[in-house]
């Protein structure tokens, strides 16, 4: 949840699988909520066709395990957890799961994908089109930030992506606020279509064509952050020209970024959809863990659920 401009989780989601390497957001699913005090729901989604009721108190002793690898004692006693698992396709049954216990924030892992299979998507861009919160989604061979050696969050630079539409408000507000938390960096990028030239519709109304758009742009962005930001922390702001997905993951490698925060609609169909937009392709590539910004949605919901609670 959000108060007074300052982000707190109490309640984080981690849906895993049992494939390799599928737990690893479980470090960042247990550094945040130990640093925010938060309850953290482990979630596994049972595939029906392979894997039976039955299969349950066995699944839910691998969960524990995998859970106490990435505790690091002392650091993380206290910390209140609580194993779902649960039935049905995974992305409904986590966006459910979410709506129905109030998260607060979701943490998954995403696999890269091969590029003839990126039309298919992944359950992690699936999830954060139809999230009841935002989703923090962690991927392979990227740059690492939380439980690493110890339970600790050690963010540095955060750089969100911002097209000054409602959503981009949003995940700056999350951006600023994890900044401000951990003392870190914190990076303001806007993209240019490629085709914002002075003949063009877009920039038709700026009397010197796209230098003065650009030099708009510079200005909406140092206005989108409260005047104090700038006493706590150290604010840089670029504006650049290109396919936005490509702008942003290429400052992102240029920057040493940690944390790349963008909003998301959750209304991408027809071509859109097909193709990818920009989320999904920064997703897809990015070399840091994605915050997608959602607005909280509370609901409440009926599930086939089995969960144990447990505090470490």
């Amino acid at each position: 949840m959000t108060t007074k401009g300052r982000i707190h989780f109490e309640r984080v989601l981690c849906p895993i699988g049992l494939a390799a390497d599928s737990d690893e957001s479980l470090r960042y699913g247990v550094a945040l909520a130990k640093a925010y005090g938060a309850k953290l729901f482990l979630m596994h989604c049972l595939d029906t066709n392979g894997e039976r009721a039955a299969d349950r108190r066995h699944l839910t002793g691998k969960l524990r395990e995998l859970l106490a690898k990435h505790v690091r004692q002392p650091a993380s006693n206290g910390v209140e957890t609580e194993i779902v698992i649960t039935e049905g396709e995974a992305q409904v049954a986590i966006a459910r799961e979410a709506a129905q216990r109030q998260i607060d924030l979701i943490v998954m892992r995403s696999r890269r994908r091969p590029y003839a299979a990126a039309l298919l998507g992944s359950t992690a861009e699936s999830v954060y089109r139809t999230a009841p919160c935002p989703i923090l989604i962690t991927h392979p061979r990227e740059r690492e930030w939380a439980g690493t050696t110890t339970n600790e969050v050690a963010l540095q630079r955060v750089l969100v992506a911002h097209d000054f539409s409602t959503d981009s408000e949003l995940a700056l507000s999350y951006g600023l606020s994890l900044a401000q938390e951990y003392q870190a960096e914190l990076y303001l990028l806007h993209v240019v279509p490629p085709r914002a030239k002075p003949e063009t519709p877009e920039a038709a109304y700026l009397p010197f064509g796209i230098d003065s758009f650009f030099g708009e742009a510079a200005k909406r962005l140092q206005s989108a952050l409260p005047d104090e930001t700038h006493l706590w922390c150290n604010v840089k702001h670029a504006v650049r020209q290109g396919q936005p997905y490509r702008e942003v993951l290429a400052y992102a490698e240029e920057q040493n970024i940690d944390l790349i925060c963008m909003g998301a609609s959750g209304t991408g169909f027809g071509m859109r959809a097909l193709f990818g937009s920009n989320a999904d392709r920064v997703l897809r590539q990015a070399p840091c863990p994605v915050l997608i910004s959602r607005p909280l949605r509370p609901a409440f919901a009926t599930s086939t659920t089995t969960a144990e609670r447990m505090v470490r």
